[in-house]
C-alpha cells in the first residue's frame, strides 16, 4: 500500500470514528427530544379525553387538525373501531420509540361517527432522520475535501519521491552520473543536494578507487620487473660466477694452491648471494615479524634503514608495548616502513625522529623529519593511500601533513586491548 494511500484510508478511519461519535451524541439527544414529545402528545391525549366526556360535540374536525405528534382518525356511522399504534418499520424508529406508547383514544360523536386519536412520534423520527442524513452528508463532504486537498498536497512530494526512486535504481545499476533536478520545495531541494552530494562522493571514490587499482598494477608490474631485474643481475651473475668456479676446481684439482684461492672465492660468492637472499627476503616479507616484537622489529628496521639511506634517525619506543598480534605487528611495521621510503624518497631530511608510546588504552605512532615539506597535497599518492588502507584495517586514524621548510608528520593512533598481550601472535 502507498503512502498516499495510508495517509488517505487513515483520515477516513478518523472522520468515521468522529462521524459515529457525533451520531451516538445526536442519536441520544434524540431519543430524549422523542421522550418529551410522546410525554407532551400522551398530555394531549389526556386532555382531549377530558374534553370528550364533558362535551364531545367540541372536538371538531377544526380542533383536531393540527396537532403535532397525534394521529387522528374520523370512522364513518357502522364503522368499528379498532386500536391502531404505529409500527416500528426502520431501525430507527426500533431505537428512539418507548417500549409502550400510550393507548389511543376512542370517542364517539353524536352525529354517529367515532373519533380515534393516538400517539403518532413518526413526525419526529423524520426529524431526527433528516438531521442524520445531513450530518452525515456534511461528513462526506468534509471527508472528500479533505481527501482531494491532501491528494493536491502530497502529490509533488510523491513525484520527487519517484524520481528518487528511479534515481536510486539507476545508481545500483552503476551510473554515478546520475543527477536530481531542482524542486521548489525547500525539503525537496534539500534531498535533492544530499543525493546529488552523494552521488558525487560515490563517483569521486569510484574514481580514485580506479586510480588506485591502475597504480597497484603498475606497482606491481615495477616490483615484478625490480625482482626479475635482480634475480638476473645479482644473483643470476653470482650463480654464474659460482658455476665457473666450480668448473675451475675440476680443471685444478691438481693445483693446491689454486684451488685454495678459488675455494675462497666461492665462498665470497656464496656470502654475497646469501645477503642478496636475505635482502630481497626482508623486502618481500618481514621475517623478523614471526620471532620479534614490535618494539624490536622497529628498532631494527631503524638501525637497517639508517644504515643504507645515510640519515640519522631517532627511535624512542615506550616500554609498556603489549604483545601484538601478527596481523598488526605486519600493518604497523609495513606502515612505518612506507613512512620511511617516502621520507627517503621525497623528503630530502636529514634527521628522522620516530616515536612509539601507549596512552589510555591507545597506541600512537609518530613520524617527523626536518626536510622542506610542502603546503596543502593534491591528490595522494599510492604510498599515503595505502598508509590510509592500513590505519583503517587497524580502525585507527592516519593523520600526514607538512609545512614548507618545516618537514613531513605521520602519526597515527589506534586503539589497542588489554587482551592483546594475551593473543597468539602468530594469529
Amino acid at each position: 500500500m502507498s503512502a498516499l494511500w495510508r495517509i488517505s484510508l487513515l483520515v477516513s478511519l478518523f472522520f468515521s470514528l468522529v462521524a459515529a461519535v457525533c451520531l451516538a451524541v445526536l442519536l441520544r439527544q434524540a431519543s430524549q427530544d422523542v421522550s418529551r414529545e410522546l410525554a407532551a402528545a400522551g398530555a394531549v391525549l389526556s386532555y382531549l379525553s377530558d374534553v370528550a366526556e364533558r362535551d364531545p360535540a367540541a372536538l371538531q374536525p377544526e380542533l383536531t387538525r393540527h396537532l403535532r405528534h397525534v394521529q387522528v382518525r374520523w370512522l364513518g356511522p357502522g364503522v368499528p373501531s379498532r386500536e391502531v399504534r404505529p409500527q416500528r418499520s426502520t431501525w430507527l424508529e426500533t431505537l428512539l420509540y418507548p417500549a409502550e406508547l400510550p393507548p389511543p383514544l376512542t370517542v364517539q360523536m353524536p352525529e354517529g361517527r367515532t373519533l380515534q386519536l393516538s400517539v403518532d412520534p413518526r413526525d419526529e423520527i423524520e426529524e431526527v432522520e433528516e438531521s442524520l442524513l445531513q450530518l452525515l452528508a456534511w461528513f462526506g463532504s468534509a471527508l472528500l475535501l479533505s481527501l482531494l486537498a491532501i491528494r493536491w498536497a502530497v502529490r509533488p512530494a510523491l513525484g520527487v519521491l519517484n524520481e528518487l526512486l528511479a534515481a536510486f535504481g539507476q545508481v545500483s545499476q552503476g551510473r554515478l552520473d546520475t543527477r536530481l533536478p531542482s524542486h521548489s520545495l525547500p525539503e525537496a531541494q534539500q534531498l535533492s543536494g544530499h543525493f546529488n552530494r552523494m552521488v558525487s562522493a560515490l563517483e569521486y571514490t569510484r574514481r580514485e578507487n580506479d586510480d588506485l587499482t591502475r597504480s597497484l598494477l603498475e606497482l606491481q608490474e615495477r616490483e615484478r620487473t625490480q625482482l626479475a631485474q635482480a634475480l638476473h643481475d645479482d644473483l643470476g651473475q653470482y650463480l654464474a660466477g659460482i658455476r665457473a668456479q666450480a668448473c675451475l676446481l675440476q680443471a685444478i684439482k691438481d693445483q693446491p694452491q689454486l684451488v685454495s684461492t678459488t675455494a675462497r672465492t666461492l665462498d665470497d660468492h656464496c656470502e654475497q648471494l646469501q645477503d642478496g637472499f636475505r635482502r630481497l627476503t626482508r623486502e618481500l616479507y618481514p621475517v623478523m615479524l614471526d620471532h620479534l616484537e614490535l618494539p624490536e622489529a622497529i628498532q631494527l628496521l631503524a638501525e637497517q634503514w639508517q644504515s643504507a639511506q645515510g640519515i640519522k634517525l631517532r627511535v624512542q619506543i615506550d616500554r609498556r608495548i603489549p604483545s601484538l598480534p601478527l596481523n598488526k605487528k605486519e600493518q604497523l611495521y609495513r606502515l612505518l616502513q612506507e613512512s620511511l621510503t617516502n621520507v627517503a624518497k621525497h623528503a630530502c631530511a636529514s634527521f628522522v625522529f620516530i616515536r612509539l608510546r601507549m596512552n589510555g588504552g591507545r597506541l600512537r605512532l609518530l613520524v617527523r623529519d626536518n626536510g622542506h615539506g610542502h603546503g596543502a597535497p593534491g591528490r595522494p599518492g599510492i604510498g599515503l593511500r595505502s598508509m590510509h588502507e592500513r590505519a583503517r584495517a587497524l580502525d585507527g586514524r592516519l593523520i600526514a601533513c607538512g609545512r614548507v621548510g618545516y618537514g613531513w608528520v605521520v602519526y597515527l593512533d589506534i586503539p589497542i586491548r588489554e587482551s592483546c598481550s594475551n593473543e597468539d601472535p602468530s594469529r
